[in-house]
């Protein structure tokens, strides 16, 4: 085998990058710590790699991907060979089937296929059922048939419910006479051996046992090129498999912004072959493009929405698809029967899966959005009659799951929602439905409350970005909890979420789930009281000073009497916020804070107890304290690694410097928060940077740029749905109101107006404009 038998890319970056460091003698573990990424997903990659180069361990492939020059440098730089030349004229007509429909779109995908045909012998292209792989195959096809002097034959293979009938189908299309004086497949062979040809095959899947003899052809003719059609790929040497994408969506709703999307010009063109006289208007628009981005951009289930054109209107049929599989029905009828409804088409799919394979498919319907190896091993991995990590790769394989790359490099699984509806079908009638859902939010409570701690380490952007792929399943187990009956479980992820929600720009977020859940608090076990109270006092800041004293006060007592000294440690520390109203007994409550903590060495909390004893000290105007608390804060900060904390104390001493005049000393602290806030990609930070900076922007006479960056400043905190820091509002309205004594009202709103509209991007090129 050499390295034209192993398609270009098959292996992708990571992959490449996980066989160097195997070449070089590092384990699984070692790798994870090298990379970042949970040794799950090297394990994985592992798993992959072993599959795509045909070996069986860590010494066979480092030897054939040596031999294959996978592990050099340039392996990747080599240039595809030239096109063929299309001199050569077809002297026998094909055969492919005639569409009476036009084709539309698909202009990236024919050209990136015609060029693999260039470069491959075996061509798969893979998808789910209904996303378009014959009608792209038969489109490209009919533009190189000048390519192949005998001509291009389409084959298919849906008929047919017998492997060994393969053969005798390609046969018959190509008219090769059976011999009774040998088998069929020489005979076959020896009739391609001298040809140029194309053949398309259509619908593999389910005889997939037959592939070896694709094999067998290619290597009997090689003037044969062949072009399959699979819901999974063939799994063979040379084979080069092409992922084919549902249709392209838009995200914006307007009559121009619809025109660039392949699905709404199926969706238009299909129901005016019902209604002549349907097209866009401003009213439908909106309605058009949510239907087709709900069917995923399937040509099927489109095809299936367009035809009911007839008796509904775009703005009812979206009402009605919240359950597609049961509103798309009544396909052509000269369609196949297994596409004549959405159902039929899914249904194709699930039941070439084996046993194990179906209640893996239907376990993970649980997740909301994507999912990781970890939470996938942990969730669905248990009394399953096969290897997790096989199950997946059968149905990434099958098209039925998706993988992804998220940041980081961690593969991530995702379904499209018309599969992930028939999974969540599957696993209700599972009778293990109730044992899943279980597992799903004990692993997500899990995994926020080991995220919690680090998030004030030196980790915590990475922690974070975790806890923003996992969104959608954390809201998922909250909604389960108060729906289900679950109280504990959305308790304890309430209580781990409090700092994520607080320091990412959840507020009104995270304040919606403490306020339902604080209700029925008194339905869970004690334990776990302190912990949520701390979320639901810390948010209730941003809504009600005394009504979040009173909420930390009660988590105070709570953790006394449980002796749980951090937790007392925060409730202290955050009373130092909530009772600003009260100075001395809010300085009071930091200082008992920060000694619990400096008894603990808790340096966390240490830093977080100064900030907090700084802020007061500012709001009573003793600044000399208040630097000193944030000086000793940023030092410890250092030593943690806690990046977002320096960047909120030097937005802190901006504030301070303002106010005392020192212009230079406030811009040099607020730009400083701003690059850190930038680093970490916080755009909660980055906009609660821009009224720092706004301060001596202002005060040195140029008010203009600062009224635009406080606009921008409060655009960006509502669209995030996030506030300011109550503590920070009495500095943010001195310096607005700084802005506001040098503008008139017309110049003031025009200003702030023109912040308002401008991303954080904007806002932050317009302050870099000019420096004081």
């Amino acid at each position: 085998m050499d390295i034209s038998d192993l398609p270009p890319g098959s292996l992708t970056a990571r992959e490449v990058e996980v066989l160097r460091l195997v070449a070089a003698g590092l384990s699984n573990r070692d790798i994870a710590e090298e990379l970042v990424v949970a040794a799950e997903t090297v394990r994985w990659y592992t798993k992959q790699i072993y599959s795509k180069l045909g070996v069986s361990g860590r010494i066979q492939a480092v030897n054939h991907a040596r031999a294959l020059g996978l592990l050099q440098d340039d392996s990747s730089t080599q240039s595809p060979p030239a096109p063929p030349s299309t001199s050569i004229q077809a002297t026998t007509q094909p055969n492919l089937p005639l569409s009476i429909t036009p084709f539309i779109g698909r202009a990236r995908e024919i050209a990136e296929v015609k060029h693999l045909l260039v470069v491959s012998r075996l061509l798969t292209l893979t998808g789910v059922g209904g996303t378009g792989k014959t009608r792209l195959a038969l489109r490209v096809a009919s533009e190189v048939v000048s390519h192949f002097a005998d001509g291009v034959y389409f084959v298919d293979l849906a008929p047919l419910s017998d492997a060994m009938l393969v053969a005798k189908a390609i046969a018959a299309v190509l008219g090769v006479v059976e011999n009774s004086a040998e088998p069929q497949l020489n005979t076959l062979k020896r009739s391609l051996a001298d040809r140029e040809l194309l053949v398309v095959i259509d619908n593999f899947e389910h005889v997939i046992d037959a592939a070896p003899l694709i094999s067998e052809l290619l290597v009997a003719a090689p003037r044969l090129k062949i072009l399959v059609t699979s819901r999974e790929g063939l799994r063979l040497s040379g084979e080069q498999e092409y992922p084919v994408p549902p249709l392209s969506l838009v995200s914006a709703y307007s009559r121009d912004d619809l025109a660039d999307s392949e699905a709404v010009s199926l969706f238009v063109q299909r129901a005016q072959m019902l209604l002549p006289q349907f097209e866009i208007t401003a009213d439908n628009a909106a309605a058009i493009a949510q239907i087709c981005a709900r069917l995923d951009g399937l040509p099927l289930a489109i095809e299936l929405a367009a035809g009911r054109s007839k008796l509904l209107s775009p703005q009812t049929m979206l009402a009605r698809l919240d359950s597609p599989l049961t509103a798309l029905t009544g396909g052509s009828r000269d369609a196949p029967h297994r596409q004549q409804t959405l159902r039929r088409t899914i249904d194709w799919s699930y039941n070439l899966l084996d046993e194990g394979e179906k209640i893996l498919f239907a376990r993970l319907a649980v997740f909301r959005g994507g999912r990781s190896l970890e939470a996938i091993e942990a969730v669905c991995g248990q009394d399953l009659s096969l290897d997790v990590f096989d199950g997946l790769a059968a149905l990434v394989d099958k098209s039925l799951i998706q993988q992804k790359e998220a940041p980081g490099g961690e593969p991530r699984f995702v379904m499209l929602e018309t599969i992930h509806e028939y999974a969540r079908e599957r696993l209700a009638q599972s009778g293990e439905a109730e044992t899943i859902r279980r597992r799903y939010a004990a692993y997500f409570v899990d995994l926020a409350e080991r995220a919690e701690s680090q998030l004030r380490l030196a980790q915590h952007a990475r922690w974070s970005q975790l806890l923003e792929l996992e969104l959608n399943n954390l809201r998922e187990v909250l909604e389960g909890a108060l729906s289900d009956g679950d109280l504990t479980s959305g308790v304890r992820l309430t209580g781990a979420l409090y700092l994520f929600w607080w320091a990412y720009g959840y507020h009104v977020e995270g304040y919606h789930w403490t306020q339902q859940l604080l209700e029925r608090l008194e339905e869970t076990p004690i334990t776990y009281h302190p912990q949520f109270l701390l979320s639901a006092g810390l948010l209730s800041t941003l809504h009600d000073l005394e009504t979040a004293t009173h909420l930390l006060l009660k988590m105070l007592a709570i953790s006394r009497q449980l002796g749980e000294k951090p937790l007392t440690g925060w409730a202290l520390t955050y009373l130092g916020s909530s009772m600003q109203r009260e100075p001395e007994a809010a300085i009071a409550a930091a200082e008992e804070g920060l000694a619990v903590f400096r008894e603990l060495d808790h340096k966390p909390g240490i830093a977080q107890a100064l900030n907090n004893l700084g802020l007061v000290a500012a709001r009573i105007g003793d600044s000399d304290r208040a630097n000193r608390a944030y000086d000793e804060s940023l030092i410890i900060c250092q030593q943690t690694g806690e990046t977002r904390q320096v960047c909120l104390v030097f937005q802190n001493i901006g504030f301070l410097a303002e106010h005392k005049g020192d212009h230079e000393r406030a811009w040099e602290a607020g730009f400083e928060a701003l690059r850190l806030a930038q680093k970490m990609n916080n755009r909660l930070l980055i906009a609660m940077s821009l009224p720092v900076i706004a301060g001596p922007l202002g005060s040195t006479g140029q008010p203009q740029r600062a009224a635009r960056l406080l606009g921008a400043s409060e655009a960006a905190l509502e669209s995030m749905g996030a506030f300011p820091q109550p503590i920070d509002k009495p500095e943010i309205d001195r310096i607005t109101a700084d802005v506001r004594a040098q503008l008139n009202d017309a110049a003031l709103q025009a200003a702030w107006a023109e912040g308002r509209a401008m991303t954080l991007e904007q806002a932050l090129a317009n302050m870099l404009e000019e420096q004081i």
